[in-house]
């Protein structure tokens, strides 16, 4: 089996590694292909990769290349991690927001759009390479802004077994799990749990826990809500979980809390992709040491909590055609039956060897739906603009974006998003 990574010398990578490494009993990969346009990085992090797996007697193959096409061909998973314009775009993106007097955010607002802009193009250029070098192989998109990616594959690359993943459920029903063991009185096996969730990437309401095959959420929200009331700062008000009966996805902070999250702009430098630069040049300083073989503590501090369980754990269930549930992106095609069947969501579905099952879902309630449904028109018009260099529909976009510009500054915002982007958008110049 090969599995390919796009964009293989992200600092991610070693996780990756050990995620594969930890199956390699269950999930009998032959061929690791890591692939990246930044050749001296990839030769950092591939020449680690290779140390960690021949540590582990070399149960596969680590191949590096530069060439997406050799990477692609004959793959049976492809899995997508890239960042267009690397961590100086993402840095642009948080300042963009931030001299508009907006969100400056990679996923959220007008920072996430510009990510979109610049990503989607080469998402769905990829899955022409899928179509014709590995056909039938699942694409797996780590990408952000992951959701409105995964949108974008389902309208103009169908033919593409593709889903969006993210570390954000995995890392809540995590949290959660501790939640229900004080409640129960007892260790849980985390395998045994399932999160109930729904809405958008970065845009969800988590409103179950299932624990042996019993949902405990009339127990664990209240005590829950207890331990929020009795924190000095805590996430979320408590009022505001009581009243929703669910607990939001963390991003929904720069909705409800949005002058807050603007105030902490203020106090940039630094934003988190300045934090985060540090953070990885001290990550590439110690995997280039030619004696490491484990991936160090450090690589925590980057964010992917439970990344390398996420994405190996998806691929071993669909390779082994375990029927497993797991909370991911796709096109629910009706599974919630009151809303169009054509949008991607974040939810659970069951993985098995015939590809990924929406589980039927019931709507969320209007006070949740209102703002989901602003923020789904917002990324069809993204979608639209980024793959026709649309822009009217990218000023569109901005207009309906909950978190973008009023109507009078959206050009404004507009003119400095595609200028400052200007080398990965040609879509908009030519």
């Amino acid at each position: 089996m090969k599995v390919s990574v796009i964009g293989g010398g992200s600092s991610y990578t070693p996780e990756l590694i050990n995620g594969f490494l930890a199956r390699a009993e269950s999930l009998p990969v032959s061929e690791l292909w890591l692939m990246d346009i930044a050749a001296e990085r990839l030769e950092v992090v591939g020449g680690f990769a290779r140390r960690m797996v021949q540590a582990q007697g070399a149960p596969f193959e680590v191949h590096l290349t530069t060439d997406q096409r050799e990477a692609v061909r004959g793959a049976s998973y492809i899995i997508t991690q890239l960042r267009v314009g690397g961590m100086h775009a993402r840095r642009e993106d948080e300042y963009l927001g931030q001299r508009h007097g907006l969100i400056g955010q990679e996923t959220t607002g007008v920072g996430g759009m510009a990510n979109a802009l610049r990503t989607i193009p080469v998402i769905l250029q990829l899955a022409r390479e899928i179509q014709e070098l590995a056909p039938g192989a699942m694409l797996i998109n780590f990408a952000n802004p992951a959701g409105l990616v995964t949108e974008a594959l389902n309208r103009y690359a169908p033919q593409v077994p593709a889903v969006g993943v993210c570390n954000v459920p995995i890392t809540t029903k995590m949290s959660l799990l501790e939640e229900a063991q004080r409640v129960l009185g007892r260790k849980v096996d985390p395998q045994q749990v399932e999160l109930k969730t729904l809405g958008l990437n970065h845009l969800s309401w988590h409103r179950g826990l299932v624990v042996d095959g019993e949902d405990i959420w009339p127990r664990l929200l209240p005590a829950y809500v207890e331990r929020l009331s009795s924190e000095a700062h805590p996430h979320w008000d408590p009022a505001l979980v009581e009243t929703l009966g669910m607990i939001p996805n963390y991003y929904l902070q720069y909705y409800y809390y949005t002058r807050r999250k603007l105030a902490e702009q203020e106090h940039w430098p630094p934003s988190r992709a300045e934090a985060v630069m540090g953070i990885e040049a001290e990550l590439l300083r110690l995997y280039a040491d030619p004696e490491r073989t484990k991936a160090p503590e450090q690589l925590m501090q980057r964010g992917g909590a439970y990344y390398s369980t996420v994405a190996t754990q998806l691929l071993n269930a669909h390779y082994n055609d375990l029927g497993e549930v797991h909370v991911v992106n796709v096109c629910h095609g009706g599974a919630v039956a009151e809303w169009p069947g054509d949008w991607v969501l974040e939810m659970p579905c069951r993985v098995d060897r015939r590809g990924v099952h929406p589980l039927p879902a019931e709507p969320l309630p209007p006070v949740c739906f209102g703002l989901l449904a602003h923020v789904k028109m917002y990324e069809l018009l993204t979608v639209e603009a980024a793959v026709h260099g649309d822009r009217k529909a990218a000023f569109a976009a901005l207009l309906t974006h909950p978190l973008g510009p009023g109507a009078d500054r959206v050009q404004a915002v507009l003119d400095d998003m595609l200028e400052t982007n200007r080398d990965y958008l040609p879509q908009f110049w030519e």
